[in-house]
């Protein structure tokens, strides 16, 4: 049975939706603003250049996103498979076929734009192991079975790790990890599958330093000086992060305005990526920065209310899957334009410039939504079998 749009629009999670709609709004505004400057002097293209094109990956998203919202979660059990294979094909094709940029090999050039296959993994992972966990719980599958998942995530790490992209990497580590943590294994399994997983995480970073790989190269070792980054202001390890710390101090509680910060000509190389959000607090000034966190907070607090109103597991474990991927992406991208941790050109739901992250980003948040009403409508099936 066909469900209307109208219909899933009325019952899915309104407050989720605003959110989304309002953090793509401002991410739109914040890009044309941080990106004006360096689009002319730096890429010597128009100044709506990277606005134009996220707006139209926006829009991109968007439209699919509508899409998958009328499609049910049950049918993820064909596609997740199919989604993941696919993925880990484009991501053996970027050690051939692949173009360099910011010291990795992660982007595969389609003309029209350039795919970052790292970004489609994250998702599918996500999708993949709520279909395949979803199943192997309710048949009772032995531990060994449950490890299928894992050997297709240790792949799909040093595929990532060896481009090499570490932040991409740990992010993906990350997901999987914590994922893993709330599926309600028996006891003894748990326990069995947590020692394997530790072994093969070891392994996986003994393989990585003896097989010569660049996962360590000269540019990401250097990163790890990352702490007093303003004594370090001539040096690559600390100009990029000193120039952020100018902008938030630039921007004082109320901000320059909007359109005239200083450190985006320029000064901040990446000012519409991973910098953005200083960039935002130099311009609109930190009371509007601290706002825009504490939305974050309520988005993620929506996706984890979701998660927990679940239907089954399947739902469970995306809606946990994509908490943990945002919350990841907002943690490594603030502690390291606050030199809490290394800086590994993590980008910003929503805010920061870039194709494939913000693609994914906005199709979570529709297989979110459609999860929401889906909860919704099975809410309201028992309470009709209540009251009949």
């Amino acid at each position: 049975m066909k469900v209307k749009l109208r219909t899933i629009f009325q019952k899915m999670d309104k407050p989720l939706f605003f959110f989304m709609i309002l953090y793509i709004i401002l991410g739109l505004v914040m890009i044309l603003s941080a990106s004006s400057v360096s689009a002319v002097l730096r890429y010597n293209v128009s100044t709506y250049y990277f606005f134009i094109r996220q707006f139209l990956f926006v829009l991109a998203s968007i439209i699919c996103g509508v899409i998958l919202l009328k499609i049910p979660t049950s049918k993820y059990k064909f596609i997740a498979p199919i989604y993941l294979i696919g993925v880990i094909i484009l991501l053996f094709l970027v050690f051939s076929l692949g173009i360099v940029a910011g010291g990795a090999q992660s982007w595969l050039d389609l003309g029209f734009f350039n795919l970052q296959p790292s970004e489609f993994a994250k998702t599918a992972l996500i999708i993949y192991m709520g279909v395949f966990y979803e199943k192997s719980i309710r048949n009772k599958k032995n531990f060994v079975y449950h490890l299928i998942p894992i050997v297709f995530a240790v792949i799909i790490f040093f595929f990532v790790a060896m481009q090499p992209d570490f932040g991409g990497a740990v992010i993906i580590a990350g997901i999987v990890f914590f994922t893993f943590l709330i599926i309600p294994f028996e006891e003894k399994n748990k326990i069995n599958l947590i020692k394997y997983i530790g072994f093969g995480a070891i392994l996986a970073v003994g393989v990585l330093l003896y097989s010569g790989s660049d996962i360590f190269n000269s540019a990401q070792l250097s990163r790890l000086k990352f702490q007093a980054p303003c004594k370090r202001y001539m040096e690559d390890t600390g100009y990029q992060v000193c120039n952020g710390f100018i902008a938030y101090h630039n921007g004082g509680l109320f901000g320059v305005g909007l359109g005239n910060s200083s450190q985006k000509y320029l000064y901040l190389p990446e000012a519409h990526t991973d910098f953005i959000f200083p960039i935002l607090v130099e311009e609109l000034g930190l009371i509007t920065g601290v706002l825009v966190i504490l939305g974050y907070l309520y988005i993620l607090y929506r996706i984890l209310k979701i998660a927990k109103q679940g239907e089954n597991l399947r739902n469970t474990l995306i809606c946990y899957g994509a908490f943990v991927y945002f919350l990841l992406h907002l943690l490594i991208n603030f502690m390291g334009t606050l030199a809490l941790i290394p800086l590994t050109g993590v980008p910003i739901p929503f805010l920061s410039y870039g194709g494939s992250f913000n693609f994914n980003i906005i199709l979570m948040c529709f297989v979110i939504l459609r999860i929401s009403y889906e909860n919704k409508v099975g809410r309201e099936r028992r309470e009709m079998a209540r009251l009949t």
